[in-house]
């Protein structure tokens, strides 16, 4: 099985490439692809959970709280990385994938003047495709970056 396939059993096996941090209720994960850079991605680690709602409360408040750490460790690393970062875009959907997710999408001063002030789903299909966007070794020093903060957050409680 392709570790796409199994995104959260992957992290918590230790075979997906693109986590960043284990946290209390997740797995922070660098996104695929990368055409807002530092777009990040918490995954749940109760993988019967379809819905943020099916999550026991504790739960569910330990990993808002998570999302929160993550969203904080995003936003200074992309600031640090990059003086165009605008602000940090929090979403949970859960419309393709069957598992509780975040989305947390770094929003820079540079993009196009008819999407900067709208949802990131707005950009082209082709963003997510785009072998331009995906993730690689030119994303590693604001990978670490992330990583590094978040592991600081973590470790502090703030």
């Amino acid at each position: 099985m392709h570790w796409r396939d199994d995104r959260i059993g992957s992290a918590a096996r230790g075979e997906n490439p693109t986590l960043l941090a284990q946290t209390p209720a997740g797995y922070a994960v660098i996104g695929d692809v990368q055409f807002l850079p530092g777009y990040s991605v918490l995954l749940s680690r109760d993988t019967d959970a379809r819905a943020l709602a099916d999550l026991p409360r504790t739960e569910r408040v330990q990993y808002l709280s998570d999302v929160d750490l993550l969203a904080t460790a995003v936003e200074r690393a992309c600031r640090k990385h990059d003086p165009a970062f605008r602000r940090m875009n929090i979403e949970i959907l859960g419309n393709t994938d069957a598992f509780v997710h975040a989305h947390l999408w770094p929003r820079y001063d540079w993009e196009p003047a008819g999407l900067v002030q709208k949802p990131v789903w707005l950009y082209d299909a082709a963003h997510w495709s785009d072998p331009a966007h995906a993730l690689g070794p030119r994303h590693d020093a604001l990978r670490s970056s992330i990583t590094a903060e978040l592991t600081t957050l973590l470790a502090t409680g703030a």
